[in-house]
């Protein structure tokens, strides 16, 4: 039986969006949250700031969304993939920005602790370097690097999303985590996205590698 080649090129972009969808909602629920004026004890730090969370939430948005369909080959080899790539990458960068800026201005959530707040900053710094490293490999043309550097940022953009994955079972079993367990469900994410970008990144290495196809075609 033959896949259809247009499902099989929207099968990871759907399944990303998909993944990006609570996070998304969630940022636009507290978009409309802040719009009401009326604050609550959990919420009184966003509105006494908005601004940082503003920024965050609508470029995290489009980030998540625009990175899914650069998953797409067919969008991948159109002239389309460059031009979304000139607003991914600011996106990507005011996403990762904004959110080192909320982790060391706004006070910490119920359960964060010390370790979910040098993870922020470790991620996002990392986040942030990716994007950059994305930048200057495709101005030296250099296509795999600078793919594998948008992979990572993506990767660990998409946190959020894999979060609520690894939150969900703990939610269900046990309730609300305290500390420590949501510092390792928080950490956990972002390492899962990582570990299976590096693995897509090796995998094209060794795609791309000339002696390895030279060996296949002759054992």
């Amino acid at each position: 039986m033959t896949r259809h080649p247009l499902r099989t090129d929207w099968l990871i972009p759907a399944a990303l969006i998909l993944l990006a969808l609570i996070p998304v909602l969630a940022g636009l629920t507290r978009l409309a949250d802040l719009g009401t004026g009326s604050p609550t004890p959990q919420t009184a730090r966003f509105h006494a700031d908005p601004l940082p969370l503003v920024l965050h939430i609508l470029s995290a948005t489009w980030f998540a969304l625009l990175g899914a369909l650069q998953f797409s080959p067919s969008l991948r080899r159109s002239r389309w993939h460059r031009l979304s790539g000139r607003s991914l990458i600011p996106a990507g960068l005011i996403a990762a920005l904004s959110g080192l800026w909320m982790t060391l201005a706004y006070p910490w959530a119920t359960a964060d602790g010390e370790a979910v707040y040098a993870a922020r900053l470790l991620f996002g710094s990392a986040m942030t370097l990716s994007l950059v490293l994305g930048v200057t490999t495709i101005l030296r043309r250099d296509i795999p690097a600078h793919k594998a550097w948008m992979l990572r940022a993506y990767a660990i953009g998409m946190g959020a999303g894999t979060q609520v994955l690894t939150h969900l079972p703990w939610f269900l079993l046990v309730g609300q985590p305290t500390e420590g367990p949501r510092a390792v469900l928080m950490i956990g994410a972002w390492v899962l996205n990582l570990a299976l970008a590096e693995t897509l990144i090796a995998k094209d290495r060794r795609r791309a590698d000339p002696t390895r196809r030279i060996a296949l075609t002759n054992p």
